[in-house]
């Protein structure tokens, strides 16, 4: 593909800084910080076209939180200012670069969701008798920043959209764990920079970026026809046990090579009858489950947002919000019986002062 040069005049045009503002604000129109940065939008959009014609912007810090999907996970989020910005580079770049995307490499890609990729795992289910399920250990926390940009460049020309790239990915580091690869001395791990926040546009596009070659390479050299991945879970399907092993041992060989690991009581192969958990789901040859840990956590979310309605902390349209996210969710299963157990025993009410 060639590499793409004059980038940055699309990327502070006003039109696609308001593009990139409607985007950011999408579920989010009832937060404080949303509301705030509307509020002054003209003032707050000509700010970032002057920060970044000017080469003076420097991301802000990151909010850090813990969430449970089902493992304790960090989520770093990026002030609204920075991430309007995120949306400015990812609405010019997603085009360009996402046309080296594989087929079958989903998330953070329009048409190609959670949901597309199930669709696509149950048409592979059907022929064949066996699946390698994979799973990179710590993924976000070691991308390699250096490998990464070295992608990036590879990809776009532009200087000055590099300078933009490159601010957004120094912007944190989140990889703390000194991890040895083949050729490492002592010292490696210490001046590597690694580590994607997980909860910034930027960070899903950049990760899926950072493995396109490993999808490549899975396709056309290993030949592997039924290939799915999913950022960080990928599986191969197969009829020889056999095979997929020995596609495991190279897939190890590969990652090394993007200083990753698979995480190895999560990697193996399973037979299509037994059922396997893919994003949220437990996929049977004739049904799909929700997985008991996102049912298990989302009736404590009720729980806790009845409780804030009732204090009112909360109002309707977000809890209508997070209904309505969930049940896009789950529709894709057969959930029927499980979505009229969930709501008919969840009822909100409010305190009277």
């Amino acid at each position: 593909m060639k590499r793409k040069n004059n980038l940055f005049e699309r990327i502070i045009s006003f039109e696609n800084i308001l593009k990139a503002s409607k985007k950011a604000r999408r579920g989010k129109r009832y937060k404080a910080s949303t509301a705030l940065f509307e509020y002054n939008l003209e003032r707050n959009l000509l700010k970032i076209i002057e920060v970044l014609s000017n080469k003076t912007y420097v991301p802000g810090a990151y909010c850090d939180f813990h969430i449970y999907d089902p493992k304790k996970r960090i989520i770093s989020a990026a002030p609204y200012f920075d991430r309007v910005i995120h949306h400015t580079l990812i609405n010019i770049i997603e085009p360009t670069i996402g046309k080296s995307f594989i087929y079958d490499t989903y998330a953070c890609l329009k048409g190609r969701g959670t949901h597309k990729a199930v669709q696509r795992y149950k048409e592979f289910q059907k022929k064949n008798k066996y699946v390698l399920k994979c799973d990179v250990r710590k993924y976000f926390e070691n991308v390699d920043q250096e490998i990464l940009l070295n992608k990036v460049q590879k990809k776009i020309k532009c200087k000055n959209t590099m300078w933009l790239v490159k601010q957004i990915i120094d912007s944190r580091q989140s990889g703390r764990e000194l991890t040895y690869f083949e050729g490492d001395d002592l010292f490696t791990p210490l001046y590597r920079k690694k580590g994607l926040p997980m909860g910034n546009l930027t960070s899903q596009f950049f990760a899926n970026l950072y493995l396109n070659d490993f999808d490549h390479f899975i396709k056309e050299e290993l030949t592997a026809r039924f290939y799915i991945r999913y950022c960080d879970d990928f599986v191969i399907f197969g009829n020889s046990k056999v095979w997929l092993n020995e596609i495991k041992c190279e897939i190890k060989k590969y990652l090394m090579t993007l200083r990753l690991r698979l995480h190895e009581n999560k990697s193996r192969v399973f037979r299509t009858t037994d059922g396997v958990d893919f994003l949220g789901y437990r996929i049977y040859p004739d049904y799909v489950r929700v997985r008991k840990s996102i049912v298990k956590r989302y009736r404590r979310k009720l729980r806790d947002m009845t409780e804030e309605y009732k204090n009112g902390n909360i109002r309707i349209p977000e809890i209508n919000n997070s209904i309505q996210s969930w049940i896009g969710h789950v529709k894709h299963a057969d959930s029927y019986q499980l979505r009229k157990e969930i709501f008919r025993n969840t009822v909100f009410t409010k305190t009277l002062n």
